[in-house]
């Protein structure tokens, strides 16, 4: 079964340590539905914008932080395979990022994963400004395996 909201957001924020530096917060944890944020401060690169280590960090994790709120965590542990990142503008604010599965895809993917050892699925995300305006694109290829 899926883990409870708190336990979700302890490990989406604190269990990888370059993570936690970061200052990365989850502001939904939800089956299904993940909204995260990544602070400007503390994250600025040379010229005072996001460094881009941090926005592919905040493109990277809504994967795993799916993968705590819709997946059985007993049963089943996910891997990223591939990531891309298109940098579309600077980014000069706090970033976020919305990432989401539909009920039907999560059932999809648990079900291959347990016929099969392993499943993939993709998301493609936009991270956005406090603005709305889209600063990248990313497109996850994320892997479910059986333990």
């Amino acid at each position: 079964m899926p883990l409870p909201a708190e336990m979700a957001r302890l490990f989406t924020e604190e269990k990888i340590d370059f993570v936690k530096r970061s200052g990365l917060k989850a502001e939904v944890l939800e089956p299904g539905r993940v909204c995260l944020r990544m602070p400007l401060q503390g994250n600025q690169n040379h010229i005072g914008t996001l460094y881009a280590g941090a926005l592919f960090t905040l493109a990277e994790i809504p994967g795993g932080a799916l993968f705590l709120t819709s997946f059985d965590a007993q049963r089943f542990y996910p891997i990223i395979k591939e990531m891309n990142l298109r940098f579309r503008r600077p980014a000069s604010s706090d970033i976020r990022v919305e990432a989401s599965l539909s009920a039907e895809e999560i059932e999809r993917i648990q079900a291959e994963a347990e016929r099969e050892g392993k499943s993939e699925y993709l998301l493609e995300l936009q991270l956005c400004d406090l603005s709305g305006e889209v600063v990248a694109e990313s497109r996850g290829l994320y892997q479910l395996r059986k333990h």
